[in-house]
């Protein structure tokens, strides 16, 4: 019985290329896509073993084989996404960063410490996979104040930077973050329709650690929808003239405010075209520093601030995991403590660090542990009475307890109460920069006064009717 040939079909079938940017082989090896506009052509630079050599592509089995980008690629011949052209020799870590800081320094005006801090996130961004959790950089100020320029000099020297600000749309942005994973470079400003904010903060707010994907649905051939995961995870540089409206958001990103000081004579109006052969070349020395660095990221608990807040710990550890002196990282600590400060401050000025500040007065007053939600109410409209809309009531500052403060008042001998000596409220004093020193008592208040038994007597009186008083 003759065995069946295969037909001319099956010798001329080729494995699948799958077009790829950057992975890691199951040898260990580390490849990366490079480009060479003059030449017009891609490749793969495969690094293993100490050493490093060009292919054209990797089979990773007899099915399946990697190829680069094509050179006519839109994105890389309009310089959305800036590679390197081949690996180059930058000697010592510190030579490499001091280029690095040179070349910011040439062509931004910003602070010293803003710039060093710009200079170790460039090297932060090339071995980012390292690490779960991102920090976030940002330049804000008025219009002229240099913000593209930084946007174009920081984030040339990124690992592969996406110039997203000119996109037309949002949707293309998640497919090529997904597709390419590296620093997204982008000015808020230039998204002005409110879904595109919408979805730029969507990209900000989960772009910061691994594992949170964007959830898109994608429309099929047979009008179906499929729902696909998109990484959004890595380094971003924003630009924005304005604050975001999450705190949340707001406390990743580290800012420099741009267009305070008068420009410095020495920066150059318009960027000659050494900025783009500079830049290249210093993206081939950070390829080389990624490969040698690959995988070797400080552990970050080590380096991590017990008086700074578990967020601001999150965003600056990575940094602070990839400087070497000593005088920069205590820099970069001070820095750290400064936003710390802030965001206290910023939290003293809410709703709810005024009713804390009512509720620790009146707990240094009551006799018998139990502070009514009537009373702080009572306190809290004397003290604001011009300053909101709307009524001060014992119900809208149970709403704040329980929504905001996360306390939970109880009934009891009829009326709700919390308990002065909650364990909670010490950490939410401490949280809110309420300070015993700086507390007033409510003996000081004109026009409200404590009788022996703990409750408020006088003219502080709530704006709703008396049946209204215990509810919460």
């Amino acid at each position: 019985m003759n065995e069946k040939q295969p037909d001319a079909k099956e010798k001329e079938r080729k494995p699948r290329a799958t077009p790829t940017v950057s992975t890691v082989l199951e040898s260990g090896a580390m490849v990366e896509m490079v480009y060479r506009p003059e030449e017009r052509q891609t490749a793969y630079v495969v690094f293993r073993d100490g050493d490093w050599a060009f292919e054209k592509s990797i089979a990773l089995s007899p099915e399946e084989l990697l190829v680069p980008y094509r050179a006519e690629n839109n994105l890389l011949r309009h310089g959305v996404v800036l590679l390197p052209s081949e690996p180059e020799e930058y000697g010592t870590e510190d030579e490499l960063l001091s280029e690095i800081r040179a070349f910011i320094h040439r062509y931004v005006d910003m602070s010293p410490l803003f710039e060093e801090i710009s200079s170790y996130y460039v090297l932060l961004s090339w071995i980012y996979d390292s690490f779960n959790e991102l920090p976030y950089l940002r330049a804000r100020g008025d219009f002229g104040s240099g913000k593209t320029r930084l946007l174009l000099t920081v984030g040339s020297l990124c690992y592969k930077p996406i110039f997203a600000s000119g996109a037309s749309t949002i949707s293309p942005i998640f497919r090529i973050l997904d597709s390419f994973r590296g620093t997204l470079v982008i000015d808020e400003g230039d998204f002005r329709a409110s879904d595109e904010k919408a979805e730029i903060v969507k990209i900000l707010n989960q772009g910061n650690a691994k594992g949170f994907p964007v959830l898109r649905s994608e429309a099929v051939d047979k009008k179906e929808f499929d729902p696909r995961a998109y990484s959004v995870f890595g380094p971003k540089i924003v630009a924005t003239r304005g604050y975001f409206e999450d705190r949340a958001l707001e406390s990743r990103f580290l800012t420099e405010e741009m267009g305070h000081t008068k420009l410095r004579k020495d920066i150059p109006i318009n960027l000659p075209e050494r900025h783009k052969e500079d830049a290249l070349h210093l993206r081939n020395k950070l390829l080389l520093f990624r490969f040698r660095k690959g995988g070797k990221a400080n552990a970050v608990e080590t380096i991590a601030d017990s008086s700074l807040e578990p967020r601001l710990n999150q965003i600056f550890a990575p940094l602070l995991s990839v400087i070497a002196d000593p005088t920069a990282r205590e820099n970069l600590r001070d820095l750290a403590r400064r936003y710390n400060r802030e965001l206290v401050s910023d939290r003293g000025l809410d709703t709810e660090a005024e009713v804390l500040e009512v509720i620790r007065e009146l707990a240094g007053s009551v006799a018998n542990g139990k502070i009514a939600i009537k009373e702080i109410a009572m306190v809290f409209a004397k003290r604001h009475e011009n300053e909101y809309e709307r009524a001060i009531t014992p119900k809208w500052i149970g709403g704040v307890l329980r929504k905001k403060l996360h306390l939970h008042p109880r009934k009891s001998d009829g009326v709700y109460v919390i308990d002065a000596e909650n364990s909670i409220l010490s950490h939410l004093y401490e949280k809110f920069g309420i300070l015993e020193g700086n507390v007033k008592t409510i003996a000081d208040d004109p026009g409200v006064d404590i009788g022996t038994s703990g409750t408020l007597i006088g003219d502080a009186t709530p704006t709703e009717s008396p049946g209204n008083q215990t509810l919460i």
